[in-house]
């Protein structure tokens, strides 16, 4: 990552700050799109000797992320990466489940993937580049109680795909990453029977670590994976096999 820029959506907790964090001590410099504070993420990344910037948007509003990229194009000299983890849950049974849950879903988890994708595109035509989609478990195999979740997760599947087809000739490439039970601030606030559920219905028989997602995303953006496009890898402890 030495010389190159890589964004980060939803950065500032959890599988996000965990890929900013590791791509700054690979060498990269880190930008941080988020609605949340991004501060302590930042200071993070400055820590292990990598430039950040923080910019605070809605991935949602198409505005803001055109406003937000230009500023980090302007600010680091160009994009290289993209990772598009950005994502909330409005979990509820379809018939609970209210039309504002759902658009809101929809919304920041797979219009976001276009917002972010659209304006980053356009800076990486004449040179190439890399991006990274975080999809889901869920978009492969559904979820109850997370009908929204899953359609939107799955959707960023078929847009990775797409996007990669549309601009391989380009030099840019699209995969997508698709984390099982992972051990972050959201799967925290589970009741412990139902994780331990969860993990005992995983192969390995564990929660899967943030670092562990992170470094599947590095290798998709690095000269690694220079053959790999349009594909999604399933970081799953097995649960997906």
């Amino acid at each position: 990552m030495k010389g190159r820029v890589a964004v980060v959506t939803g950065a500032s907790q959890g599988i996000g700050r965990a890929v900013a964090e590791f791509l700054a001590e690979k060498g990269g410099s880190v930008a941080i799109i988020d609605v949340a504070d991004g501060t302590d993420t930042v200071r993070a990344i400055e820590a292990k000797g990598s430039k950040a910037l923080f910019f605070q948007a809605d991935v949602s509003d198409g505005r803001e992320v055109e406003k937000a990229v230009t500023g980090i194009a302007e600010g680091m000299g160009g994009i290289d990466c993209l990772v598009n983890n950005a994502g909330i849950t409005r979990d509820r049974l379809l018939l609970r489940m209210t039309e504002d849950e759902w658009d809101l879903v929809m919304r920041v988890n797979l219009k976001g993937v276009y917002t972010c994708t659209k304006a980053v595109l356009r800076h990486m035509m004449k040179k190439g580049g890399s991006i990274v989609n975080i999809s889901s478990i869920a978009g492969l195999t559904g979820n109850a109680g997370q009908s929204n979740y899953a359609a939107a997760k799955a959707g960023i599947v078929g847009f990775t795909k797409s996007v990669a087809r549309e601009y391989a000739e380009r030099g840019i490439r699209v995969n997508a990453v698709a984390p099982g039970f992972i051990a972050t601030e959201l799967t925290a606030r589970l009741d412990e029977k139902y994780r331990e559920a969860i993990r005992q219905s995983i192969p390995l028989k564990r929660a899967g670590e943030p670092i562990e997602v992170a470094r599947v995303v590095y290798f998709l953006l690095s000269e690694y994976s220079g053959y790999i496009t349009g594909e999604v890898i399933n970081v799953s402890g097995g649960l997906y096999i």
